[in-house]
């Protein structure tokens, strides 16, 4: 991949650039391999990997400069702005967007918040895209309410310009501190969620709802737990650490009983939407911390998925899951560091099946999708 920032020392974000996506991998699958070393792996699937530029589908931008020449991108660690528009690894339906953020943000006097001063309103501008029919969201993350009634006055004027924006919002993060988002989001448009869809699964997109950022991978990586699910006699799951629903959503059958569990109130919306599409009467999605419901459960399922974040599941499911013993375990990781240091707590189980999708290029991280099949 060619990148003009990268070559000119602007951006260092993809660690990797100047190493080919084949050496790439080949180091991934080693560091893996490093992980997993203490434990006996009876299957290595082959590294799934992706486009190598604009397969993002979220901006996250940091709002600089001033209100006239706004900079939407990243600072340093010094503090200096980066503008980050012309990233590669954004598709091409993101540059008239970006482009009509800039007089816009002018002509709603959106002035940049200024972290050394603790001055202005705009601190990021967050924008994700639907594969499905390219609607977007966008999110306007401000200081406070202040700015709130002229961005809604200017607003027209951006949605003429840019038709694809279905979900338009304003999140309010009054924090000094490094916190992309808030708790408080103020819906500007009817909708409130962007429709997407992998492997003909409804999914659903909303503010404050984690959702993969390579969708083409993702896919990928919902499709293999779903192939794996269907080769064993499940007839009741647990999916953890759930998400919007896209691993239990693909699993499902109409002969299963599956329960997820994600913290997130807005995740669980979502998959519950989700749900309600596919028409499948067995599926319960509750907003609860996955650790507190699992150990509160009298019985346990024949498989358990989970999907934490790159803590892992830590010590105490860990034993809990080695306590009640289900027949298989089926983990995602996005860091596989804790997913080595979670199976040490997971002595009753071999790993039967592990594969690593490529889910960031051109960087050290990626993602594994793993067999734990109970001795």
């Amino acid at each position: 991949m060619q990148c003009a920032l990268y070559d000119a020392g602007r951006c260092r974000s993809c660690q990797w650039l100047e190493q080919p996506v084949s050496l790439q991998l080949a180091a991934k699958m080693s560091d893996l391999q490093q992980l997993l070393a203490g434990t006996a792996v009876e299957a290595w699937c082959a590294p799934v990997s992706g486009p190598e530029t604009g397969f993002r589908n979220k901006a996250k931008m940091v709002v600089s400069g001033s209100v006239e020449k706004p900079l939407l991108g990243m600072l340093h660690r010094d503090g200096t702005p980066e503008d980050l528009c012309d990233c590669p690894l954004y598709p091409d339906s993101f540059d008239p967007v970006f482009a009509a953020l800039k007089p816009f943000i002018a002509r709603a006097g959106l002035t940049p918040y200024n972290v050394a001063r603790k001055r202005g309103e705009l601190k990021y501008v967050l924008l994700t895209e639907s594969q499905l029919d390219g609607g977007m969201m966008l999110r306007f993350v401000l200081r406070s309410e202040t700015k709130l009634e002229q961005l809604r006055a200017a607003l027209p004027w951006l949605q003429a310009q840019l038709p694809q924006l279905k979900v338009i919002s304003v999140n309010i993060q009054p924090v000094h501190m490094a916190i992309m988002e808030g708790e408080q989001e103020i819906f500007l448009t009817a909708a409130q969620a962007l429709p997407e869809r992998f492997n003909g699964v409804p999914l659903w997109i909303r503010p404050q709802s984690f959702f993969q950022t390579n969708p083409t991978v993702a896919s990928q990586l919902y499709a293999t737990a779903r192939d794996w699910v269907r080769e064993l006699p499940v007839k009741h799951m647990w999916d953890l650490f759930c998400g919007v629903g896209g691993f239990g959503l693909h699993c499902a059958t109409p002969e299963m009983t599956l329960t997820g569990i994600e913290i997130s109130a807005e995740a669980i919306a979502c998959a519950k939407q989700s749900a309600a599409e596919l028409g499948l009467q067995d599926l319960h999605f509750q907003a609860l911390d996955s650790t507190q419901f699992a150990t509160a459960q009298g019985s346990v399922p024949e498989l358990v998925l989970v999907n934490p974040p790159r803590r892992g599941i830590g010590q105490a499911l860990c034993e809990y899951l080695s306590e009640m013993a289900p027949a298989y375990i089926i983990y995602s990781s996005c860091n596989a560091q804790t997913m080595a240091k979670d199976f040490t707590h997971l002595p009753g189980y071999r790993v039967a099946k592990v594969q690593l999708f490529d889910m960031f290029p051109h960087t050290a991280h990626y993602e594994v999708l793993t067999l734990l099949v109970r001795n």
